[in-house]
């Protein structure tokens, strides 16, 4: 049995609870389109592959841990090259956008888009907007060939530019349909694909053969559904430097205090796995987790305690934290981001007001603030080899008829996801799954909560997964929160 949801995703259920949360095809709205034999068969890459199609049954589980009389759960289409194609070579005219925060391993995305269309394909009119969304039709295009972007990897940022906002539906879908372009990549985080969401519904009620693909970008990696988003892994690398520095300082001092503040809005996922990376972290904060600063078991009170055991101590803050303890600006930018205040010099203000005020702990505090540093160096080996593959996967969906989609890795396997899927919420540190409770064994620090709000933050999470596997992965701190949400 299949149904639709608004145009986004197509639901087709079997035996033993088994649910696709499938993705859409050019063919749902335009019949009868001619097929074309993939390339793939006479490229020599690909002669040695055993299997180099996916069959169009495979789908991948949203969850991997279940019982033996448990449902199968949901799946997703997994990604991959198709028999048949719907776009000649000659044919394709594609065109690549990014749009959003900086990134590491905007520019890979881009390249291997490029290349993958070229090398697998033999597919050559590939166009860079400029400027993000707003560059489809207030500036002009950017060829792009694989010489052009043969090097681009290697640098940070991205060769597109990019831009926050500036979505005007009509005005983009002019201006791909003027063009004659029908495969659109877009790179973005979770308002960047709720973007293209609607850029497909308008292009599918205009009854366009274009293809829709997103490669989702978040630096905070809280985009939910997928394992991880690309970047985060070199951020958290890139995160490893401040935190080094900010020991070394408050190590070389008497009751020395080093304070990094790591990006994390909404979600402190880097700010977790760069804590349990460095293993020199005395104290994380997180916006999922509140803490106070007076008042016995507050802030105030483990400081004094880590620097009469110590000498010294080092706080990392996630960018979003503590916001109830500061003042709201109700400012959002272009995006509609909420403005935030800077947490860390606010923090660091206090404990220095603090400490000067008790005149018993003389301390030396450094601020340390590596946003910028991490978000503009190019990606790692690691995603490097993400970004590719998540790139070719985008390619072949795309070739193979699929649209309105984002490619993603789901329990290690590459997908195809319907947009709605990825915009539906953001995806959050669980403070009541084990990941978390890795993170305060580690540095021994208190949890800041009472019975009470514990009590409270398990109702809000849902009730207790019986299936916690133990993967030490990117995913387990947001695989808990997915099987719960799935309760």
């Amino acid at each position: 049995m299949a149904t639709q949801s608004n145009f986004q995703m197509k639901v087709t259920e079997g035996q033993l609870g088994y649910v696709l949360q499938d993705v859409p095809h050019i063919t749902d709205y335009i019949p009868n389109l001619p097929t074309y034999p993939n390339p793939l068969r006479s490229n020599p890459a690909y002669s040695v592959v055993k299997q180099y199609f996916v069959d169009m049954d495979d789908s991948v589980p949203q969850k991997i841990v279940v019982h033996k009389d448990t449902p199968r759960g949901v799946h997703f289409r997994r990604a991959g090259p198709r028999q048949k194609v719907y776009f000649t070579p000659e044919e394709v005219n594609a065109c690549i956008v990014t749009c959003g925060g900086l990134c590491p391993g905007l520019n890979t995305v881009i390249r291997e888009i490029v290349h993958s269309l070229d090398y697998m394909y033999g597919a050559t009119k590939v166009l860079g907007i400029d400027g993000g969304y707003r560059g489809f039709y207030s500036k002009n295009t950017i060829p792009l060939s694989p010489k052009i972007v043969n090097d681009i990897h290697k640098r940070g940022g991205t060769i597109l530019g990019t831009s926050r906002g500036g979505h005007d539906t009509t005005k983009i879908v002019d201006s791909i349909q003027d063009r004659g372009i029908n495969q659109v990549y877009i790179i973005g985080g979770d308002g960047t694909q709720k973007g293209a969401a609607v850029i497909y519904e308008e292009i599918r009620k205009r009854g366009l053969k274009v293809a829709v693909a997103g490669i989702p970008k978040t630096i905070d990696n809280d985009i939910p559904v997928i394992d991880k988003s690309f970047g985060f892994d070199t951020a958290v690398e890139e995160a490893q430097r401040a935190i080094n520095a900010a020991h070394v300082e408050a190590e070389s001092a008497e009751n020395g205090i080093g304070v990094v503040k790591l990006m994390g809005r909404y979600s402190g996922f880097i700010a977790m796995y760069a804590t349990l990376a460095s293993r020199d972290v005395d104290c994380c904060l997180i916006p999922e987790s509140p803490f106070y600063l007076e008042g016995q078991g507050g802030l105030f009170e483990y400081i004094q305690k880590r620097l009469k055991e110590n000498g010294h101590m080092v706080i990392v803050v996630a960018e979003g934290a503590g916001e109830d303890l500061l003042a709201a600006k109700n400012e959002q930018d272009a995006s509609g981001n909420k403005l935030l205040q800077d947490i860390g010099l606010w923090l660091s203000q206090r404990i220095k007001e603090h400490f000067s005020k008790q005149k018993k702990i003389l301390i030396t505090l450094k601020y340390i603030d590596p946003t910028y540093m991490i978000r503009a160096i190019p990606s790692n080996a690691s995603d490097n080899v993400y970004c590719t593959l998540l790139a070719q996967s985008a390619v072949h969906g795309a070739m193979s008829g699929f649209t309105g989609f984002t490619s993603g890795l789901v329990n290690g396997r590459h997908t195809y996801i319907p947009f709605n899927r990825i915009t539906e919420q953001q995806n959050k540190v669980v403070i009541t799954d084990r990941m978390w409770a890795r993170l305060l064994s580690s540095t021994n620090q208190p949890s800041f909560l009472g019975h009470k709000q514990i009590d409270e933050a398990k109702k809000e999470q849902g009730p207790q997964s019986q299936l916690m596997d133990d993967a030490t992965n990117i995913g387990d701190g947001k695989n808990g929160n997915k099987d719960q949400r799935k309760k």
